[in-house]
């Protein structure tokens, strides 16, 4: 059997990253609805500290809008052994956030806009996927829901599950805007 060449491993590997470069996932926003959602988590902009059940403050987030405006990211915990990452972003009339989780593992979830509730708008996101999710991992975030209070004060409502897709825990943060 000859032995391929050099030009025709080239030529091999030109043709598959070729046929790859085809994978664009194109979407159709509403204007209305981005524009609403990515206000919301724009304006949460700042830091953040926690409220404890008895009025304690700790730390909280910081939130950083990015990417010319497309993106807000939300650091959890900052400089401490814990610190963790959001990204949130649209894709079409659904808003995204990815959870870089402390545990190394990295869950999707997507939520459909704002919704009214009781307290005040929310984001309800819901499980789309995770990545990293490696043996000796016993949980992920796979929900949350943001709920704007106002404009000083939000809540948010993590829930865990387990590798069988179960709810395994559930924790409610109280963030207010510091200064």
């Amino acid at each position: 059997m000859p032995r391929p060449t050099l030009a025709m491993l080239l030529a091999s590997v030109t043709t598959l990253v070729g046929c790859q470069s085809t994978g664009v996932h194109r979407v159709h926003a509403n204007p209305t609805v981005t524009v609403e959602t990515m206000d919301a988590l724009s304006k949460l902009q700042g830091e953040w500290e926690m409220v404890s059940a008895d009025g304690t403050t700790g730390p909280g987030s910081v939130f950083h809008v990015t990417a010319g405006g497309s993106a807000v990211r939300e650091v959890m915990f900052p400089g401490h052994e814990h610190e963790m990452t959001n990204l949130y972003h649209m894709d079409g009339t659904d808003v995204v956030c990815t959870h870089y989780c402390a545990s190394g593992n990295q869950p999707r979830m997507v939520a459909s806009g704002l919704t009214q509730t009781d307290e005040g708008p929310a984001l309800d996101f819901k499980f789309d996927s995770v990545s990293n999710f490696i043996e000796g991992q016993d949980h992920y975030m796979g929900g949350l829901r943001v709920t704007f209070i106002n404009d000083n004060v939000i809540h948010q409502d993590w829930t865990s599950f387990d590798e069988n897709g179960n709810e395994a825990h559930s924790v409610t943060f109280v963030l207010k805007r510091k200064g």
